[in-house]
Parts: structure tokens; C-alpha cells; sequence
């Protein structure tokens, strides 16, 4: 005799000890503050970045006597933090009533969650995400509770109201960055750095990865990259342009925004309260409530020195 399945709905093996994350990128901009060492730490709301500025007025010499000539200017750039705490219960009983309850712990009470290190490590890629957006893209008036903390480096260059600021000479592109244009742009920006920054080999353009495959693209397409491949590092987002010094970098806090920036890594500052702090997150149990909560608390902000020696790009 035969069996008879009929009655019973199709079988799909729930697998409590396989769970995915989804991908995240890292806190790129972050790491290349770190290795310029300049990270301002202490900061528990605001502190400045004291600037000198001197000139040399040259006299003739061969005559006795003194005549005062020139200025040192003193100036302030202020850097101020944006306060962050992420905050999340999780109560294990929820997992009781799906597949999830495979992976708990016998008994009523669990004073831990299953899966904790797939988690706590996508939890705090998804801060250090988040914060790289942030770092480009935030602004105090925004709606959005991720970037309202602090002023990003857009808002702030854009702010600044200095020429270099602005797009370079004779580049309007207003239909989006594409292999045809692509060129032009970098082209123009990299003629129109100031003279004093010229050559200095801490220069990089940045741009969205969206733009930088376009990039990509368009060199390859006009085989600029057969006499220097080996500078084409596609993994870590950047390669040098053809005939220059100056580093290409792709960095996610660009992406969608059709932006461009040509910045020395030295005029690039960023303040907390400890260095990694969105790194030391908490995952406890909360007897009282019997839950699990993680907890994470930290400070960040962003700023540059010379405005003025910062060339930008955006589509008008």
C-alpha cells in the first residue's frame, strides 16, 4: 500500500545554525583620518583647529637698520560632534514559536541570544556603515536621524563660500557623470587645485564608488591603464590618475550624490570623544526585564583646515 502525503504541506529543512548577513561596507574615510593622525580625541562637544598664517616680505639688504614688514595671522576652524547612542531590547521568548527556538537554550529562562556574533558583528558594521555616510553626507537640519548629528564634509565645504569651492572653470555637466564626460571632470579638477597644493603627494580626488566604476570605465575604454595596471586597485577602490601623483579614491559616504573632491589627506580633521568608541558596544542581560539589550555610545565629527585649498565638483 501505498503512503498518502496529501494532507501534509511540502517540508523545507530550517536551518537554526545558518544565518547570513547582508553585505556592509566599512568606515573607509575614517581610516584615512586615522593614518594622517589627524583625529582630535577628548572632544565632548566642540573644539577648534588653531591655524597660522605668516608671509615673508622680502627687502633689500646691505643697508643697516630694521624695518618691521609682513603679518602672522592667527584663525579657527571649529569642530563640533554629533552625539550618538543605538539602543535595542531583544527578548528571547520571541524565538520560541519559529524555527529560531532549534538554536536556543534549553530551559524557560535564556539569558543570551543565539546567533549573538553574527549580531553583534552586523550591528557594528552597520554603525561603522552609517557613519561613513554621515561623515560626507551630514547635516544638522536633515530629517534623517542618521546623518542630523553633525554637518558632513559636503555641507561644510559648500558652506564655506570660497572659491575653490566652487566647480572648476568651464565644467558644467547637469545630465550626470558618464564615460564620455568623465575626462572632462577630473581633468578640470585636477587643473584647477590651487598652485600651492599642487604635487603634494597627499592629494586625492574622491567620488562615489557608482562613480568611480564609471572611471574605471572610461580609462579602460581609452587603454590609459596599459602602462600602469598595477595602479589600478579595484578592491580597495582606487588607482592613481594617469599622469599625476593624485590618488583616485571611491568612498560609499559619496555614493548617489554625483560628487567629487579633490582634498590633501593632511587638510582632513576628525573629532571624538575616544578613538573607536562606536567600537565598544555592551550586550547584557537585563534581569529585571528579562531581555537582552545591547547598548553602543559614542561622539564624531568632522572638519577641514583650508576650505580653500579644496577643489569640488557637483552637477548644476
Amino acid at each position: 500500500m501505498a503512503f498518502d502525503v496529501s494532507a501534509l504541506a511540502n517540508y523545507t529543512i530550517q536551518n537554526e545554525k545558518l544565518l547570513v548577513t547582508k553585505s556592509l561596507f566599512d568606515a573607509k574615510t575614517q581610516k584615512i583620518i586615522q593614518a594622517s593622525g589627524n583625529v582630535m580625541s577628548s572632544v565632548k562637544s566642540s573644539e577648534t583647529i588653531n591655524v597660522l598664517d605668516t608671509d615673508a616680505v622680502f627687502q633689500t639688504g646691505g643697508t643697516c637698520g630694521f624695518n618691521s614688514s609682513g603679518a602672522s595671522t592667527f584663525t579657527q576652524r571649529s569642530l563640533s560632534v554629533g552625539k550618538f547612542k543605538v539602543h535595542e531590547s531583544l527578548c528571547p521568548k520571541t524565538l520560541e514559536s519559529k524555527y529560531t527556538q532549534l538554536a536556543l537554550m534549553p530551559g524557560s529562562i535564556n539569558e543570551g541570544i543565539p546567533f549573538e556574533q553574527q549580531y553583534t558583528g552586523l550591528k557594528a558594521q552597520l554603525i561603522a556603515e552609517q557613519l561613513e555616510t554621515a561623515l560626507w553626507q551630514g547635516d544638522t537640519s536633515s530629517a534623517n536621524v542618521n546623518l542630523n548629528k553633525f554637518d558632513g564634509l559636503i555641507k561644510l565645504i559648500d558652506t564655506a563660500a570660497v572659491s575653490a569651492n566652487g566647480n572648476p572653470s568651464g565644467i558644467t555637466v547637469a545630465t550626470g557623470i558618464t564615460v564620455s564626460n568623465a575626462f572632462t571632470i577630473v581633468k578640470g579638477i585636477k587643473n584647477a587645485i590651487p598652485a600651492r597644493v599642487k604635487g603634494k603627494k597627499d592629494v586625492r580626488l574622491y567620488c562615489g564608488w557608482d562613480v568611480f566604476d564609471v572611471l574605471v570605465d572610461a580609462y579602460v575604454n581609452a587603454n590609459l591603464f596599459n602602462y600602469g595596471a598595477s595602479q589600478l586597485s579595484y578592491e580597495n577602490g582606487e588607482f592613481t590618475i594617469p599622469g599625476t601623483s593624485y590618488k583616485l579614491t571611491a568612498v560609499h559616504g559619496l555614493d548617489g550624490t554625483s560628487r567629487l573632491f579633490a582634498i590633501r589627506d593632511t587638510n582632513l580633521y576628525m573629532g571624538c570623544d575616544i578613538l573607536g568608541e562606536e567600537d565598544k558596544w555592551e550586550i547584557f542581560y537585563a534581569k529585571e526585564a528579562m531581555e537582552v539589550r545591547f547598548v553602543a555610545e559614542w561622539k564624531l565629527g568632522i572638519q577641514t583646515a583650508f576650505p580653500n585649498e579644496i577643489v569640488s565638483f557637483k552637477l548644476v
